[in-house]
């Protein structure tokens, strides 16, 4: 039975207290512990696979939130990224969609969105992935040219 190391969050380095309102984008490392509301998106320095953000009942984030670790018991409004876990506390409430490796979530939260398993540190993208352009393009006129041609040779061959 394969048994998970537990958990140990890094020591809080940055505190953004309640009252408090950041207004942009931030990017921390080590331990950030937001009571207050912050509006932009949450990233950690490149590379960075230890660092951890807690998010109290208290907390409210609107903006994206990318973060190997991250323990929620506040609001989130926007998309949640985490390479290694997420716990989601009883208080928690997310209305976006949720990238884990590791999940625990108490009852009481809420997620209004998708959970997103992903082993990758970087979530697959959802749709057109950045493929060739030409390829693309040739093959949507190659199939208006056989749909336009279709419908000519149906009607011709009623007329005859």
């Amino acid at each position: 039975m394969a048994r998970f190391k537990k958990f140990r969050a890094p020591k809080i380095a940055t505190v953004i207290g309640s009252g408090t309102t950041i207004k942009g984008d931030m990017t921390f490392s080590g331990g950030l512990h937001v009571d207050g509301v912050v509006n932009g998106n949450i990233l950690v320095e490149q590379g960075d696979k230890s660092s951890a953000l807690t998010l109290s009942e208290k907390g409210k984030i609107e903006g994206d939130v990318s973060v190997p670790n991250i323990t929620i018991n506040g609001e989130v409004i926007g998309d949640v990224y985490a390479s290694e876990r997420v716990e989601l506390a009883p208080k928690a409430k997310v209305s976006g969609t949720v990238y884990y490796n590791l999940l625990e979530m108490n009852m009481g939260a809420e997620v209004n969105g998708q959970l997103i398993h992903s082993d990758e540190g970087e979530p697959r993208m959802l749709g057109y992935d950045g493929g060739r352009e030409e390829d693309v393009s040739i093959g949507a006129a190659e199939t208006e040219a056989a749909a336009a041609g279709e419908g000519l040779d149906e009607s011709a061959s009623r007329t005859q």
